[in-house]
């Protein structure tokens, strides 16, 4: 009986060693011997705390794909070349299932256990500013590729970079357009949800627009999960403004439109957050959809492309557009949606920071960063040296037009012309579209 104690025991101890044995050698990364005086082929792990259950689950997975894309990429392009090494990426992904509390155990447990120093974000700007302070902490990267507040990148932090437009800038190019096509448009309007990001998206936007000249004649908030707003748009109705900017999730969004319809506020132009860039915002609204626009991040459709970049003067670096789709469609049989190029972005410029400072310190790479420019597929690359915050690229404008949804702006990634003025809520209820 003792003996038999004894073995199981022994068992025990070699299954354990076994086991963790594996886990070590998972962790660490992995070196493919090379003949003398050839290169060093190398693993690189890129840590990946994302959301794949929970609210974000949708979003979360869509960026891992998007990741695992331009790994790939990179991986059959030659790697990231440092000195004699040549690394291919690997993503190391956890869970955070939507929590913050997860976030910031797997921060920390990529940067102590995994030894991984490049840390691609989770999605949201409310698990981006958890993840901030500890990836400072142990001074390993993260890149937001899901985070938008200014907010995060108003702490301080030296390690945090950002890879999407912030929340800022959701509006200015649409303002900007207006102001391309009409400099005589002056009143403008503001009516959006009181909720951290679309005040943050309006209050921008409006300091913006007073300098380009316009003048703001109305500007109400109304609190999340409002149903009727018109007694906020019978007001607005007699500000009688040309131009209006609104909006904050999908349902708040898609009942201001169907509301100044409800109401005939005509109007030359109109930009709401979110709902428009939604296929069910025209399953919904028909026919009174036709020219309203929205800001968005990205959109299957955007010019961005080698040929671009070349009459900038800027340097493409990943896959072709047509690459891109492919190779997403081919993984889970539909379109990527732009939390997918967004996070491709964020891997793409890592591997082009990392071969610029050619050297896998954080400190040094995010040096490199400091005047990094290049364009992929999402668009332009480029931060504030200060700060971390994204200055290159840009929001496209989507619009509603014959039933789809096209690029209105900017001109390097449209695929339409803006419709502009937009057709009055009279004209669309005798059926004319923006192409009629």
């Amino acid at each position: 009986m003792v003996k038999s104690k004894w073995l199981l025991a022994a068992i025990l101890v070699v299954t354990t060693a076994l086991i963790l044995g594996c886990a070590q050698q998972q962790q660490q990364p992995t070196t493919t011997p090379a003949p003398s005086g050839e290169e060093k082929v190398e693993t690189l792990y890129f840590g990946a705390p994302i959301s794949l259950s929970g609210k974000f689950a949708e979003e979360g997975k869509a960026s891992l794909e998007g990741m695992k894309i331009a790994a790939k990429w990179i991986n059959e392009h030659g790697g990231i070349k440092v000195g004699d090494v040549t690394y291919k990426i690997e993503i190391k992904a956890y869970d955070d299932e939507s929590k913050k509390e997860n976030v910031q155990s797997l921060i920390e447990r990529l940067a102590t256990v995994d030894k991984v120093k490049f840390i691609l974000a989770p999605y949201s700007s409310g698990l981006t500013l958890a993840a901030a302070p500890i990836a400072e902490k142990y001074q390993v990267l993260l890149n937001s590729h899901g985070g938008a507040s200014d907010y995060i990148f108003e702490q301080g932090y030296y390690y945090v970079v950002q890879t999407l437009s912030p929340a800022s800038r959701y509006q200015t190019g649409f303002l900007d357009m207006v102001k391309a096509i009409d400099p005589e448009a002056k009143r403008l309007a503001l009516v959006y949800e009181d909720g951290e990001f679309s005040r943050a998206v309006h209050e921008a936007a409006r300091e913006y627009a007073k300098q380009l000249g316009f003048e703001i004649v109305y500007e109400k908030t109304y609190p999340a999960g409002a149903t009727d707003l018109s007694p906020i748009l019978n007001e607005l109705k007699a500000a009688n403004p040309d131009v209006l900017i609104g909006g904050g999730h999908f349902a708040d969004g898609q009942l201001l439109a169907k509301q100044l319809a409800e109401l005939k506020i005509d109007l030359k132009a109109m930009s709401i957050l979110v709902a428009p860039t939604i296929p069910s915002f025209y399953e919904a609204l028909g026919n009174k959809a036709e020219g309203i626009a929205g800001p968005a991040q990205w959109e299957v459709g955007v010019k961005y492309s080698p040929e671009v970049a070349e009459k900038l003067g800027i340097e493409w670096y990943g896959p072709t557009q047509e690459e891109f789709l492919n190779a997403y469609k081919e993984a889970t049989g539909e379109e990527p949606p732009y939390q997918a190029a967004e996070a491709a972005a964020a891997v793409l410029s890592y591997a082009k920071a990392i071969e610029k400072a050619q050297s896998l310190d954080p400190a040094k790479v995010r040096e490199a960063m400091n005047d990094l420019e290049f364009m992929s597929v999402y668009g332009v690359w480029k931060i504030d040296p200060e700060t971390g915050k994204q200055v290159g690229h840009e929001m496209v404008i989507i619009q509603w037009q014959n039933g789809e949804k096209k690029i209105v702006w900017p001109e390097s990634a449209a695929n339409a012309e803006p419709c502009y003025p937009m057709p009055t809520w009279d004209e669309k209820e005798g059926g004319a579209t923006c192409g009629s």
